[in-house]
């Protein structure tokens, strides 16, 4: 193997709701944006108590960015003004470009019983900000899933899992970020090397247990940031469940205010402007 990475940092989540008042985890997002780039946002939910997600998020805008929502648990329904509706189940998989706007709803599915998954925003670089929107749902059995030799089950969400024995595509390719997006879920005493180009960004977000990331400890519910050179080697003494994120850096201005994400201020007033003069889709 060369050289690892370097584990640069671990972030630990900040409590916060959203929607209609959501409870979550916001892993990432906020000040310093930046130094996650692609990635923009990464938010964890979870509760068995109704009261926690019921409200779900009712009709709301985005633009410049594409979503990923990776439902653990529950059953979430989407809308939106193209006129698409999907059921996100367990184990599935929603991926939704806002690009130039959608206008959509996530609301839960359910009266009872638990509610777990993550949302993560991933940029689009500025030549794309205002193409069309898209939206695709994945169902659990168009997620490829993988069992390493060495015990691993992946689910390959986005972009290729390849650890010189086995490679395996993933539902989703997209192009400039290339991201890669696996449920790495490793039972005790077992461990996997994915590789990962150099030069796009990493990080491995602990959902469940402990993991050792490149010979670091890293706690559940804490966010490993790695340098963009070397190998990765992750493995788990008494079993864990990671998420490795991955992507290649645009390196372009990243403006925010709420739901959209553009490269100036004057772009994000002209998304104000057009969200008021109901021209955000159009």
């Amino acid at each position: 193997m060369s050289q690892l990475r370097q584990l640069i940092s671990q972030h630990i989540g900040q409590a916060t709701s959203d929607g209609a008042g959501v409870r979550m985890t916001r892993v990432i997002g906020g000040p310093g944006i930046e130094r996650f780039d692609p990635f923009l946002m990464l938010d964890e939910f979870g509760s068995e108590n109704p009261d926690d997600y019921i409200a779900g998020f009712p009709p709301h805008p985005h633009r410049g960015f594409e979503t990923i929502t990776y439902m653990l648990e529950g059953r979430m329904r989407h809308e939106d003004h193209l006129g698409n509706v999907g059921l996100l189940e367990s184990g599935g998989v929603q991926w939704m470009t806002a690009a130039r706007g959608i206008i959509h709803s996530e609301m839960p599915e359910q009266q009872e019983g638990a509610m777990r998954g993550f949302q993560l925003w991933l940029n689009l670089p500025g030549r794309n900000k205002l193409a069309p929107a898209a939206y695709r749902d994945f169902a659990p059995e168009e997620i490829p899933s993988l069992l390493t030799a060495n015990g691993v089950r992946v689910k390959v969400i986005a972009g290729v899992f390849d650890d010189r024995q086995v490679q395996q595509a993933g539902a989703v390719q997209r192009p400039d970020t290339d991201p890669q997006l696996f449920d790495l879920q490793l039972p005790a005493g077992t461990s996997v090397a994915p590789h990962v180009e150099d030069g796009l960004r990493v990080m491995l977000y602990v959902y469940d247990g402990e993991a050792i990331i490149n010979g670091q400890v890293v706690s559940k519910s804490r966010l490993a940031l790695l340098s963009q050179q070397g190998g990765l080697e992750v493995r788990s003494v008494a079993g864990a469940e990671v998420l490795l994120i991955a992507g290649r850096p645009l390196e372009e201005p990243i403006v925010q205010y709420g739901p959209f994400v553009m490269n100036s201020r004057e772009q994000i007033e002209q998304a104000l402007r057009d969200f008021r003069d109901d021209r955000l889709t159009g």
